[in-house]
């Protein structure tokens, strides 16, 4: 997928086919807000930013890692919920039953780690905010929209693949691993609001 030129993902997405869809959208959400949160990162060094140098450092590694993360994420997706799709034209039986089982618990695990990745890149918008570089703070917020949306979309398409998932204890574990979605969803907001005020103040 990370070869693949915009137009043909997007022309791919749009199609008739079972992948790419919301889960490989959800990862790549994550993986522009970690690009946006790395080029902001980069334009804030130098003298006037010394104070905060190993912050700007920290961020700019990081978010190097989880954009490549996001990436591989986008592409397990996508092999995921194929998968899922081949076991449902399995022959009836209990064969069947099993591997689309495991086949939902394995499309789950994708957009759960996106969940994951993109409630982290919310913290690192927040901790981004305050010391980078004003030219390009509306980046920040744009990171954390992107953010915002990698969260909310993995979450629906774990929520889609969990309600057919039997084991309980499968489930029950993909449901907590979405608990703290709203608080981020609500500290992404918070960090749009501040650039907002910043810009129109």
């Amino acid at each position: 997928m990370r070869e693949t030129k915009i137009g043909d993902f997007l022309d791919r997405l749009a199609d008739r086919v079972p992948a790419p869809g919301g889960g490989a959208s959800a990862a790549l959400h994550a993986a522009q807000a970690a690009a946006l949160l790395g080029m902001v990162a980069r334009y804030s060094t130098g003298e006037r930013y010394a104070a905060h140098a190993e912050t700007i450092a920290a961020v700019t590694a990081e978010t190097d890692t989880l954009r490549e993360r996001a990436l591989r994420l986008a592409e397990e997706d996508s092999a995921a919920f194929t998968a899922v799709t081949d076991a449902y034209r399995l022959p009836k039986g209990e064969d069947r039953g099993a591997a689309i089982a495991a086949a939902l618990a394995g499309a789950a695990e994708p957009p759960a780690a996106v969940v994951e990745t993109a409630a982290r890149l919310v913290e690192l918008s927040e901790a981004l905010l305050p010391i980078g570089n004003r030219n390009v703070v509306t980046d920040v917020a744009a990171a954390a929209e992107a953010a915002r949306a990698a969260l909310t979309t993995g979450r629906v398409n774990v929520e889609v693949n969990v309600g057919g998932i039997k084991d309980e204890a499968v489930a029950g574990a993909l449901r907590e691993r979405l608990a703290g979605v709203d608080a981020a969803v609500a500290r992404a907001e918070r960090v749009t609001a501040a650039v907002r005020e910043e810009i129109t103040s």
